[in-house]
């Protein structure tokens, strides 16, 4: 009999394909491992899914297997099965998704198949490692002309000029076609390129001294026994999942390490995720001083090479701990016991391009399939997580005090900024309390960090003629004026950059003034009132995952006094100096068209004033707003997260909104309006037709203008799809995803289940 077995290859295609196996590679063909196959014309790297024994289908010949790359499987089957329920939960071509866990393949293995005839001149096209060289790609300062640019090279330059300085290779990954985009990027004068060695890992560069685990607290303890209490009855049960909610600077870390030594004690390994790059740093110090250097960290700093070389660890078992940012979920580890999802309340956890994954869903469900523990932990838990605990499927752990016995949550006041001033620098976001209080800090030797969730130097460029705000040609938003680099305005959706013009571009007017406060322009200010002061910024502009460490570690140096920064601020930093908090601005976030604008609102100011008053110092928040009545604000005045959640729980389950019922949002763009709007048009009418949508079992909204309703040139549209019942939602998607087929090729569509990010 036959042995055929299917398999995925990587094209934007749902299923997978068919192929027989050769008799002479019958016993290395094994799911999980990557096959050469021929795919139309071409040879394609594809990964196994299953096989089986059996003819064809009468009248059709199936391809044999040109080769097979892995000796032994890449994918180990808990993790293949994973990936496979993943790509039909949100609607994405299993190709697509299998492409997120893969490891290059070594340099050796392709040159053997080169050498077998079977990869003719197709060696730049895979991913590989062996080299010794990293080709880095990084922008410069010339600017392009409007519209000059378009499809991946406008993309991949606007990823540059937003990254800075990356490896090529790790362009490939997001852009198929990007050496070639590079290429002419470079003939531009647009980015230049260079090969060099490959940088060892920062993480690893320093030792880092072995420490003793501290006493916990009676909250600390209880959490820690009722974890533990899971981990030993794993085999005997399927899963365990908590939600670890406590207070910041409550020792959730500690907790989390205590976790993972119970969790290497039985033989099973871990995976830790964090949602910032910027947390990865310190977070691997203290595993690091836990557990010694017998961890894998996989973050988008790693070159390829040294990707690898940490894939290969976790995959062979000689390291059982992976941490890292969302993509951690996909890490091979061997035996899983445990996934710890810090800061599981943050955004960043939902990929927004490609495969739109949301990794603290699928920490989850990865821990059913696995029967492994799943420990989500936060300070402000998301609706969606407490809903779980509501329904039993999550277990709530407390830990409602700070874990050192000397520190106490901060003192919080609310500045009004309709009725109170500016202080003495004239700016109004830089009030007379703030100003004042600033002053005594810094009189005390004490530290203050500054949060403003805006980056440049001034938000919009107004002509006082004609009142005109200077707006991006490709995007619906207004451009942000940067003093740096001899003074440029940008657009921080994709990335274009110019001069700043003379006159207005309406009018005609020399009469352009500068609207608004961005951090470049706060850092200005407060180095000038405060000139003793040692003032620095953190945000996308000034600093990566590298650079942002550097910073951080200044300030735990007490070598900063003031720190001002967008939401990199406020993630999880333990600096026991700081002692005063200041929210510039608590309505920039609270005023967004999203239904979860108050929730994320709120989330940032608890979270950056928990950045006060850590240690035995006293600390003081202070947040200024024009509307200190709203809720949000009032509850974060007050420390009071379970009100809040309170709160906001019956305001979602009045309006019918996540966690009470289900989303999947179809998003829809092309660069001609008309095109746009009849696509999302024929997508809505498809939904409307499918029975879930015509009992109305499922609400189907649209398709609507996006509130963005332009972004790099390309006309964006929606289509929402709304139920309570979770089968009858995904029943009506697949039937509006089955109409893209039927769709204008120039336009964009993608599903996206579960949506979190709504403009």
């Amino acid at each position: 009999m036959p042995l055929l077995c299917e398999v995925a290859v990587p094209v934007p295609l749902a299923r997978a394909f068919s192929y027989e196996v050769p008799p002479a590679l019958a016993a290395s063909v094994r799911p999980g491992a990557r096959v050469l196959v021929e795919f139309g014309r071409k040879k394609v790297l594809g990964v196994v899914l299953a096989m089986s024994e059996g003819a064809a289908p009468e009248g059709v010949r199936l391809k044999p297997i040109a080769a097979v790359v892995d000796p032994e499987p890449v994918l180990p089957p808990e993790l293949l099965s994973f990936l496979r329920e993943l790509s039909s939960y949100y609607f994405a071509p299993i190709g697509e998704v299998l492409r997120l866990a893969l490891p290059a393949v070594e340099r050796e293995d392709v040159r053997a198949l080169e050498a077998q005839g079977e990869l003719p001149g197709t060696l730049s096209r895979v991913k590989q490692v062996g080299g010794r060289k990293i080709a880095y790609a990084r922008p410069t300062d010339a600017v392009e002309e409007p519209g000059v640019l378009r499809g991946q090279a406008a993309s991949v330059l606007a990823l540059l000029r937003s990254n800075g300085e990356m490896p090529i290779a790790r362009l490939e990954e997001k852009f198929g076609n990007a050496r070639a985009a590079v290429k002419k990027l470079a003939s531009l004068g647009l980015v230049v390129t260079e090969e060099r060695e490959p940088p060892r890992d920062a993480f690893f560069a320093r030792p880092e001294p072995r420490d003793e685990p501290p006493a916990l607290n009676e909250a600390q303890s209880a959490a820690e026994a009722r974890i533990e209490e899971a981990l030993q009855g794993l085999g005997a049960q399927k899963s365990a999942s908590f939600l670890l909610f406590g207070v910041t600077g409550s020792g959730k870390t500690e907790v989390y390490l205590r976790a993972i030594a119970g969790c290497l004690a039985r033989g099973r390994g871990a995976i830790v995720m964090v949602p910032e790059i910027a947390l990865t740093p310190q977070l691997v110090a203290r595993f690091r001083a836990r557990f010694g250097d017998d961890l894998a960290v996989l973050h988008s700093g790693l070159s390829e090479a040294d990707r690898h070389a940490m894939w290969k660890r976790v995959r062979t078992g000689a390291v059982r701990v992976a941490i890292g940012a969302r993509s951690a979920i996909f890490a091979p580890v061997a035996n899983l016991g445990l996934i710890l999802v810090d800061e599981e309340h943050d955004g960043s956890f939902k990929q927004e391009e490609g495969v739109r994954y949301h990794a603290r869903d699928m920490a989850l469900l990865r821990a059913h399939r696995a029967s492994a523990v799943a420990v989500l932990g936060s300070a402000t838990p998301s609706l969606e997580s407490v809903h779980l605990v509501r329904q039993g499927k999550l277990v709530e752990l407390r830990l409602p005090d700070r874990a050192h016995r000397e520190a106490t949550l901060p003192e919080v006041t609310t500045v009004d900024l309709r009725r109170i001033g500016a202080g003495p620098t004239g700016n109004k976001l830089i009030s007379l309390p703030l100003h004042r209080a600033l002053e005594k800090t810094l009189a005390a030797g004490e530290q203050v960090i500054l949060f403003l969730n805006r980056r440049g130097f001034a938000p919009s460029v107004v002509c006082e003629s004609c009142g005109h705000v200077a707006t991006c040609l490709a995007c619906s938003v207004a451009l942000t004026f940067h003093r740096a680099r001899g003074g440029r305005m940008r657009c921080h959706y994709c990335d274009w950059e110019g001069p700043m013009p003379a006159a207005c571009s309406e009018c005609k007017a020399p009469a352009l003034a500068l609207e608004g406060l961005g951090t470049e322009r706060l850092e200005e200010t407060i180095a000038e009132a405060f000139p003793t002061a040692r003032v620095a910024r953190l945000d996308r502009d000034v600093a990566d995952g590298a650079k942002a460490e550097a910073i951080l570690a200044k300030m735990r140096a007490g070598e900063i006094d003031v720190l001002v920064g967008t939401q990199m601020v406020t993630k999880g930093h333990d600096l026991g100096n700081v002692t005063l908090v200041g929210v510039l601005n608590a309505d920039a976030a609270l005023s967004l068209p999203d239904f979860r604008a108050s929730e994320r609102g709120f989330q940032l100011l608890v979270q950056v004033a928990g950045r006060a008053g850590r240690r035995d110092r006293p600390g003081r928040v202070i947040i200024q707003t024009r509307n200190p009545e709203q809720p949000a604000v009032q509850f974060a005045k007050r420390h009071d997260v379970s009100a809040f959640l309170e709160h906001e729980l019956a305001d979602r389950a009045e309006v019918g909104y996540p966690p009470f019922s289900r989303l999947t949002l179809f998003r829809v763009d092309a660069l001609d309006e008309e095109v746009a709007r009849r696509a999302a048009g024929v997508i809505a009418a498809h939904a409307k037709t499918s029975p879930e949508g015509q009992s109305r079992v499922v609400e189907v909204l649209g398709p609507a203008a996006a509130p963005l309703a332009r972004l790099r040139g390309r006309y964006r549209f929606r289509v929402l799809l709304r139920a309570k019942d979770r089968r009858a939602l995904r029943a009506a998607t697949a039937v509006a995803a089955a109409a893209i087929a039927e769709i204008d090729r120039r336009v964009r569509v993608v599903v996206d289940v579960d949506p979190v990010a709504m403009l």
